[in-house]
Parts: C-alpha cells; sequence; structure tokens
C-alpha cells in the first residue's frame, strides 16, 4: 500500500516520511510527493496532507485541491505545539466536521501522534473513498476564490485565537514595524550585524581558553614525549603535530558556533525568519522567484543539507529545484570557522562588517544566479505567488532552543570526530613522509600535491599551501582550518596572506565545491544532473570571483 505525504515534509533531519516508515507494518510505504499530478500516475491509496498549524490558512488551501481529485485523504496537523505556545487553539473535531476529512495532529521534532496518525491513515485506507465532503458543492464554481473563501470560513469557525486581545494588538504593531517596506530591511542588517557583533566578542573569551588549553597539553604532551626520548618519533609528531593540533584548530571554534546558532534558533523558533522571507519577497519576485525560497536560503547559514531538505515544500516544481541550487550559495556553520580564523587575523577593526560582506555577497550572487536560470529553458514561466500568511509570532522555548543547539553542536562533533580527524592524519602524513621531517616541508608528498594544483590557483593570490588547503575542504570545510593549523602552526598572519589574499581566499571558500554531504543531498532531491551542474559552475564561480577580487584588489592598491 502506498501513501502519498504532500505539505511539510522536514523536521530538522527526520523527515515525515521516515518517521512513519519506521513503525509502520510492512508492505505499507510512504512517498513524499511535490506535484499534485502525481497522484493519479502512481496509484496512491491514502494522501496524507500534513498542515502546518502556524500557516493554516496558506497550508489548508491545498486541501480543496486534493479532495476535489476523489482522493482518500487524512489531514495532519502538524507544529501544534507552536500554534499552542501562542495562546491560540484550534477546534480538531470541528475542522474535521467542516471538511469532512479525518484529521490528527502530530509532531515529528517532538515524537508525538505518529502512531495514531498511522492507525488513521490504516483505517481511511480500508474505507471506500468518501463522496461527503463540503468541498463538492464548490465545483462547478471551484476557483481560488471561492476555494480561500471557504478555508476562511471554516478557520473562522475553528480557529481561536489569543484572549489577550491588547497583547495581540502590540504584535501587529510589531509586525508592521518589522515588514515595513522601508524599515524591515534595515532592521534586518542590524540584527544580523548584532548576531555577529556578539559570535566574535562574547566567543572570544572560550575560544582563547580552548586554544590555550590545546597548546597547554601540547606543550606537555611534548615534555613527556622528550623525557622518555621520543621526542622525534613518528607516532608522537602524528599526535601531537596531527591530531591534537589539527582537530584542536577546529575544536576552538566551538563557542561561536554555539553562540550563532543560538540566535539563529531564537530567530527561526520566533517566527523572524518567516519576515524576513517576506521583506525579501519583492526581490524574490523579480527575480521570478517569492519570498518562500529565501526560507532555505536562510537554514543555509546552518547547514546547506536541512536547508536543501526543506525545499520540499515549495509546490512549483521548477522554483523547487532552483532554490535548492541556490541554497549552496549560502555560508554554512562549515564555512564559518575559515571566515573567523582569516578575520580575527586581518581584519581586527572591521570584523562584523567582513563578516556580514561575506554572507551578503553569497546572497547577491545566489539571487543574481537565480535571475540568471530563470530566463534560461528549464526554469523559464511566470510566478505570481506571494508571501501572503505569516505564522505567529511566539516566545521561543528554552527547551526547542537548546535542542536545535545540541542538535548542530552533536553535528559539529561528529565531524571533528570522523572527517576532521582523518583529514588531520592524511594531511600530517603527507607533511612528514618521504623527510620523515616535518621542517623539510618543500619536499614533502603534501608539497608535490600542492605544486602540482597551483598553477591554475596562482592567479588569485595562493600559493601551494592555500591550494593544498582548499583540496581538503573537499570533504568538509572545517578541515581547512586543521589543513591551515598543520601547515603553519597555527599561524597565518606571517604566512604569505595579506588581507587582500585573505579576502580572496574566503570568497573562494563561499563559493567552491560545496561539501560532499550537500552534493550527495542535492543529487537526492534534485537529480544527478543538477549535482555535476552545481559541482562545475561552482568550482568556475570561485575561480572567477577570486581572480577578478584578487586582480583588480592589486591594480588599486599599487
Amino acid at each position: 500500500m502506498k501513501i502519498a505525504v504532500v505539505g511539510i515534509a522536514q523536521s530538522g533531519k527526520t523527515s515525515l516520511c521516515e518517521a512513519l516508515q519506521r513503525i509502520a507494518p510492512q508492505g505499507m510505504v510512504f512517498e513524499e510527493v511535490h506535484d499534485l499530478d502525481r497522484l493519479h500516475s502512481h496509484a496512491y491509496e491514502v494522501v496524507l496532507q500534513v498542515v502546518d498549524a502556524t500557516r493554516l490558512e496558506e497550508s489548508l488551501m491545498l486541501t480543496p485541491h486534493i479532495i476535489d481529485e476523489e482522493q482518500k485523504i487524512v489531514l495532519a496537523i502538524g507544529r501544534y505545539d507552536l500554534l499552542l505556545a501562542t495562546d491560540h487553539s484550534l477546534n480538531i473535531p470541528k475542522l474535521q466536521e467542516l471538511i469532512g476529512v479525518p484529521t490528527c495532529r502530530l509532531s515529528v521534532r517532538l515524537n508525538y501522534g505518529m502512531t495514531n496518525c498511522l492507525e488513521l491513515v490504516k483505517e481511511v485506507a480500508a474505507k471506500p473513498a468518501s463522496t461527503a465532503h463540503p468541498i463538492y458543492h464548490l465545483r462547478d464554481q471551484g476557483d481560488e476564490d471561492t476555494y480561500a473563501a471557504y478555508v476562511h470560513g471554516v478557520l473562522t469557525q475553528t480557529l481561536t485565537h489569543a484572549k489577550d486581545d491588547r497583547e495581540q494588538t502590540r504584535l501587529e504593531k510589531i509586525d508592521k514595524v518589522l515588514t515595513n517596506p522601508w524599515l524591515g530591511f534595515p532592521i534586518m542588517l542590524a540584527i544580523l550585524y548584532f548576531v555577529f557583533w556578539c559570535t566574535f566578542t562574547l566567543g572570544a573569551y572560550p575560544q582563547e581558553w580552548i586554544e590555550n588549553g590545546i597548546d597547554a597539553l601540547c606543550g606537555w604532551l611534548t615534555n613527556i614525549l622528550a623525557h622518555h626520548g621520543a621526542e622525534s618519533h613518528w607516532l608522537s609528531s602524528l599526535f601531537i603535530d596531527g591530531v591534537l593540533k589539527g582537530v584542536g584548530a577546529v575544536l576552538a571554534f566551538l563557542p561561536n558556533i554555539i553562540i550563532l546558532f543560538f540566535f539563529i534558533s531564537i530567530m527561526e523558533d520566533s517566527g523572524y525568519m518567516a519576515r524576513e522571507a517576506f521583506i525579501m519577497d519583492t526581490v524574490m519576485h523579480r527575480v521570478g522567484l517569492h519570498g518562500r525560497s529565501f526560507v532555505p536560503m536562510l537554514m543555509g547559514f546552518g547547514c546547506n543539507v536541512p536547508a536543501i531538505m526543506a525545499a520540499r515544500d515549495i509546490q512549483n516544481p521548477k522554483d523547487r529545484i532552483l532554490t535548492m541550487l541556490m541554497v549552496p550559495f549560502m555560508s554554512c556553520s562549515a564555512r564559518l570557522p575559515v571566515y573567523m580564523l582569516f578575520v580575527d587575523t586581518f581584519f581586527q577593526n572591521h570584523k562584523a562588517l567582513v563578516m556580514i560582506s561575506l554572507y551578503a555577497i553569497g546572497i547577491c550572487l545566489s539571487v543574481l544566479f537565480a535571475f540568471i536560470m530563470k530566463r534560461t529553458p528549464w526554469f523559464k514561466q511566470e510566478n505570481d505567488d506571494t508571501v501572503n500568511e505569516l505564522p505567529l509570532f511566539r516566545l521561543p522555548k528554552a527547551r526547542n532552543t537548546v535542542a536545535h543547539i545540541w542538535e548542530r553542536v552533536a553535528d559539529y562533533l561528529q565531524k571533528i570526530c570522523t572527517v576532521i580527524l582523518w583529514a588531520s592524519i592524511i594531511i600530517w602524513a603527507l607533511e612528514f613522509f618521504p623527510t620523515q621531517n616535518l621542517e623539510d616541508l618543500e619536499n614533502s608528498y603534501l608539497a608535490m600535491i600542492g605544486k602540482a594544483v597551483s598553477p591554475v590557483l596562482g592567479p588569485l593570490g595562493f600559493d601551494w599551501k592555500m591550494s593544498v588547503c582548499l583540496l581538503t575542504g573537499l570533504p568538509a570545510k572545517e578541515a581547512i582550518v586543521s589543513t591551515l593549523a598543520i601547515l603553519y602552526g597555527g599561524d597565518i598572519s606571517a604566512a604569505g596572506f595579506t588581507p587582500l589574499t585573505a579576502f580572496s581566499f574566503m570568497l573562494f571558500v563561499l563559493l567552491y565545491f560545496p561539501c560532499v554531504a550537500t552534493i550527495a543531498t542535492l543529487r537526492r532531491e534534485a537529480g544527478k544532473v543538477w549535482a555535476w551542474f552545481t559541482v562545475f559552475h561552482s568550482l568556475a564561480l570561485a575561480w572567477l570571483i577570486s581572480f577578478l577580487v584578487y586582480q583588480i584588489g592589486n591594480i588599486i592598491l599599487v
């Protein structure tokens, strides 16, 4: 038995299909569907529509279309806990009566209502298709305005707003300021500046403590091994110069990661992320998309993988794929340690501004990319969709914030213990052999590799060591920091970098090949062709932008 899942399919790392599949009996298969035309061609037994409780009117607009296709349907109210957190409530039995569709509520994130939803799907699948849906009488006049009026009428009878009208009025006034055409964008920039300022300023102290602790540990181990006559042994060099210095350089940025994700979680849980999408709606429309495409882009600041998966909620297949292709332009948290290392070293007086410029360049290039792609045969179409409903403002819960932070911190630590650790060991080995002397770096295997690719990257201002760092960043961008620590001993200020080459280097890191996980996700969600397209166009664009910045910068500064 095949069940189509329509609507919200992604919540954090685990999709609704994956969560239901784990508890479903053998023979029951859940598939995500983004195009309603597919419902007929794939013969689904039941359509499970997942409705966002914080965007009820917008989400329920799809329901009449599914009912009108005479499909067996189950309605699942997702994120209901977030609706209750705002002192609003929904009369689900009344909603079920008015729409004529079996309805339940669930939360993948809280693991709530999954079993009940599964039982309801099985129950509906066993019965003949209903002909008693109230929507059937609207068929003759079933245009969008009629459906919108119908959905609005249903919510008028079932949705109970917060009792404190004064509080609601105050929130509406705040909304008008945050989404004002003239004030909204400067406020958004001010908030982002504050976030990056806090990330640098507050994170500097624990970052320094971790760095000092790692240096002290390296010094202590060096003395211990020297006392036992093992100071030149390859194993001690591997452990100290490879593992501790390489992994430690990435670990030192953990406090900054925590601070950044704290603010991202607050903005997402409070509903401000949706306001940013509303602000960008006009800009996105000029490109040919809509503000809803900006939400996955914002999520990309955390991690490109869930951001690409979040684009599943975009109904138009062309817009969905194009949004996924835009996500890798966003500066994910893996790039943050690289930025912070260079910004701390070369842009001491303008840290927040340089950071914002990198994020802004990524956004601007993604919009320009979409503008060009929208005028190609693959994506050309008219799009009149708008962001016309915003989720309710809500007070972020400490439990949710801690859970979001821990999810990202766990990812970061897992990557340190796997990809970064192995990358550090490999880089050390290539640097240590065949001479078995870290001082003779020019004759190492690492130098051979770096010098082989340096002619391609030389016009960007990069020497062979910088080229090697970029190669190690292919599986994970954090590996660039560990490679820099191994090659330069943690001090890049006297390593041939200038502010211009540093900025050119950061731009290349921003734009070139996304991590392997991102490409794999893009291949699964958009197809093999678009995944390879992203690999090649990102490398070409990174080279071109870094080349222009470095060469033009040299002309100006001479």
